[in-house]
């Protein structure tokens, strides 16, 4: 993994751009020929990029709604503190079913979880597990009703 930070010209920028639009691995030929760039230069930059871990891999886009996870939660944490009480929190946080994402913050809360569940019920189900667990002092939980804006693209370089 790169410890320091790498320089992107335009090229990498745009391939970064054209790759977080594709769902896989995009095809060297059509991202040459956006680009007006050989296959082969394409080829070594989309290798670079990986070896320098800036892309992290290929993935699907799933849509959560089509396999019955309609409900979105963010719930903040607030955690008893003790020695090493981040990692046990995370990673019990991390094990919970429909967690997706575990932020340590600092700030009122230690934790940001953002969670997917298919009704209620599934949702009561999770906090329960927050409700039992001696780690956690409180919650503050919120039911997501319109997703704005929802991806992972970053065009910001």
């Amino acid at each position: 993994m790169a410890s320091r930070r790498s320089f992107l010209d335009d090229i990498d920028k745009e391939i970064l751009k054209l790759v977080q639009l594709d769902s896989g691995r995009p095809s060297l030929s059509k991202l040459a020929q956006k680009l007006n760039i050989s296959k082969a230069k394409v080829n070594y930059r989309l290798n670079r990029l990986e070896n320098e871990d800036i892309i992290q891999g290929y993935h699907a886009k799933v849509n959560p709604s089509k396999l019955g996870k309609d409900q979105q939660m963010i719930i903040r944490i607030r955690a008893k503190f003790g020695p090493g009480y981040h990692k046990k929190v995370g990673e019990m946080l991390s094990n919970i079913p429909g967690v997706f994402a575990v932020y340590f913050v600092f700030g009122e809360n230690d934790f940001v979880v953002l969670a997917r569940a298919s009704n209620r019920e599934a949702i009561f189900e999770k906090m329960q597990i927050l409700f039992n667990s001696e780690l956690i002092e409180r919650t503050t939980t919120e039911i997501v009703t319109k997703a704005i804006k929802e991806d992972n693209c970053f065009f910001d370089f």
